[in-house]
């Protein structure tokens, strides 16, 4: 049988508790040890402050009225302890040392239209289940962060109970990031997640945030590579990797609700998830495939690990110029140094190592050639590596080139091609 206690504002002593307590107006002081044991519930009806002496270690379950602070030790043993936040008003939860919790609920109904039902501004991590049943979780402005370790999960997350704000996922396992963002015009608030793929490396951990605001304003939408269409100018994703060596497939949510309707038209096959490259200063396709739309949604997912990270969002992509692989030539180069088209482009061939490229001038002299492009800085620059008219220390001259491309296109149960593509290339001075 479950043992209930209840803490008002005034010490409290029980077998199942060890700790010494302290009653000030409106909170719960914990200065010593203070242990909840399996079976037992407690009700902490104050405020709860776990000082910098106190350990607080929860194999039971524990429910929180008031707002709760850890400068201490919180601690369980593996796979017990349940924290409840349940406030009647709104709760913060603050700390300078992160709060360790195995399954936590958040069931606090007090969203405002300016202001979400618990605030964060001291971390929290989770290694079992967050379950958002009410209310936001707000951290993006107070300075907190909540941690899903290796495993963990959440459960019932809806446009009314999410993280708004930074997430970080710890660990090899997948996982959907439980996130959201507040409409600034109309207060609306809306759950729109990412998910990675699993990375196989216990290193690993991203953090992940959404906001619901055009991307345009810092990463300009015209600065694009040419395949992209039109981009979201609604929504993106800021994906950002913090341990581990590993990359992982990406997958972002889109929703009628938000999503604006130009990039969720049919056919889906064109939507692709881009990312702004700081290196470039533009958009880059990252390629994706698009799920069936169920009630107004949908999903879209990298076919391999991104190639870089930082901001994501979604678009629409021109289908005609795509080669099988995702491969994409872009036919322009401009090696002037300015981070924009400064090498022959050619996207995700080098996914598929069997390749060459070979390029020629109009008098139809080879300029240069390699094999296995783009793998080991062996990109074209503007430099002739053959029998030309210059020299390969002198940048060819401006002008309009010949390529030639070939690689063998090899998937999992998918018969080897080979393709072969053939164009011109422009080498110019701007």
């Amino acid at each position: 049988m479950k043992r209930s206690i209840t803490i008002m504002v005034f010490a409290m002593f029980s077998a199942a508790m060890f700790a010494q307590n302290t009653g000030n107006a409106g909170q719960t002081v914990n200065q010593g040890e203070l242990h909840v044991t399996p079976g037992t519930l407690m009700t902490i009806m104050s405020d709860f402050d776990n000082q910098d002496t106190g350990e607080y270690k929860n194999n039971g379950e524990v429910i929180f009225r008031g707002n709760f602070n850890n400068d201490g030790i919180t601690t369980f043993d593996a796979g017990n302890g349940y924290s409840r936040f349940e406030g009647k008003t709104q709760q913060n939860i603050t700390g300078s040392i992160p709060a360790d919790f195995y399954n936590v609920l958040f069931n606090n109904p007090n969203n405002t239209a300016t202001e979400a039902a618990i605030r964060l501004f001291g971390d929290i991590s989770v290694s079992g289940n967050a379950d958002f049943v009410k209310g936001v979780v707000k951290d993006d402005v107070f300075g907190g962060i909540i941690v899903f370790e290796n495993s963990a999960t959440h459960s019932n997350v809806d446009n009314e109970s999410h993280v708004d704000g930074f997430v970080v996922k710890n660990g090899s396992t997948d996982f959907i990031y439980p996130l959201g963002d507040q409409d600034t015009i109309t207060k609306a608030r809306y759950y729109r997640y990412a998910a990675i793929s699993a990375t196989q490396e216990a290193g690993s951990a991203f953090k992940g945030k959404y906001y619901l605001k055009n991307s345009n304003e810092d990463y300009p939408h015209a600065s694009r590579t040419g395949v992209i269409d039109v981009i979201d100018n609604k929504e993106y994703w800021k994906i950002e990797k913090e341990g581990g060596e590993a990359n992982a497939m990406l997958t972002l949510s889109w929703d009628a609700a938000t999503t604006p309707p130009e990039i969720f038209a049919e056919p889906l096959g064109e939507i692709h998830i881009v990312r702004w490259d700081e290196t470039q200063n533009l958009w880059v396709d990252e390629g994706g495939i698009a799920a069936p739309v169920t009630s107004g949604t949908g999903t879209v997912t990298t076919v391999a690990p991104v190639k870089g990270y930082g901001i994501f969002t979604l678009a629409r992509i021109k289908d005609d110029l795509l080669l099988p692989g995702d491969i994409v030539i872009y036919n322009g180069v401009t090696p002037d140094g300015d981070g924009k088209n400064d090498y022959f482009v050619i996207d995700h061939l080098k996914d598929f190592p069997n390749n060459t490229v070979q390029i020629y001038n109009r008098w139809g002299v080879k300029v240069y050639e390699t094999a296995h492009y783009d793998t080991v800085g062996n990109v074209f620059k503007g430099f002739s590596d053959g029998r030309a008219t210059v020299t390969d220390t002198k940048i060819l001259p401006t002008g309009t080139y010949f390529y030639i491309i070939e690689y063998v296109y090899e998937k999992p149960g998918i018969p080897a091609r080979e393709i072969k593509k053939a164009g011109y290339l422009y080498l110019g001075s701007d």
